[in-house]
């Protein structure tokens, strides 16, 4: 692993495979690492390009979370925002998610953690400004539903939808807000169009019966 940031068409970059969350552009995680293998993986993204490519483990990763759980394909890098190293070694980190990534193929460094060639993934914007403004108008009629009782955050989302946010990245910061199913994050994280990645988010969030839920109390 080289000190130099990631190129970006893509190039090698450590993973952290991360049960139950997917990151997405523009999304700030707040994480506490403590395992060797990503205590050592920190340490060296803080030496030098300061990114870390989150990736969500397949189902089934219970079996073999202690070795190399297999991965999904697409990944969310993320650039270490903030950091506080702990006496003990281990780390709180806030990682801002930068860009979609597809993994490439793995490569064998040495390091206890996995890293991978990757290339960049970019968005494919809507068709025609009539089609985008339609669709903002959908989330705009929706949003008050989906946060019901969180009044403060559905405020927030109401003036992002109104602003000049991308229509790709207001849908990311959407799905990274509200407790969707992580393989169904992963979905609209690998869905480049960002017309049905709206239309998948729409569909998803109109569902009676299942959304929405409680929001947890941490």
């Amino acid at each position: 692993m080289t000190g130099d940031a990631m190129h970006p068409d893509g190039g090698l970059i450590r993973l952290f495979p991360l049960p139950n969350l997917v990151l997405f552009p523009g999304a700030v995680q707040p994480l506490h690492i403590f395992e060797p293998r990503y205590r050592q993986m920190t340490a060296d993204a803080l030496a030098g390009d300061r990114l870390i490519a989150l990736v969500l483990p397949k189902p089934g990763w219970e079996k073999e979370y202690a070795e190399r759980p297999a991965i999904h394909s697409v990944a969310c890098v993320g650039r270490i925002a903030g950091e506080q190293r702990l006496a003990d070694g281990r780390f709180n980190l806030l990682l801002q998610g930068t860009r979609r990534a597809q993994i490439v193929d793995e490569v064998a460094t040495g390091k206890l953690y996995r890293s991978a060639r990757v290339e960049v993934l970019e968005d494919v914007p809507c068709a025609d400004v009539g089609q985008e403004a339609d669709l903002r108008g959908l989330l705009r009629e929706q949003a008050p539903e989906w946060f019901h009782g969180q009044s403060e955050l559905r405020d927030q989302f109401l003036e992002l939808i109104a602003g000049e946010l991308a229509l790709g990245m207001l849908a990311d910061l959407i799905a990274f807000a509200l407790p969707l199913d992580a393989e169904f994050k992963q979905m609209l994280l690998e869905e480049l169009d960002v017309r049905k990645r709206v239309d998948l988010l729409l569909r998803q969030l109109s569902r009676p019966r299942t959304f929405p839920p409680d929001f947890s109390a941490n």
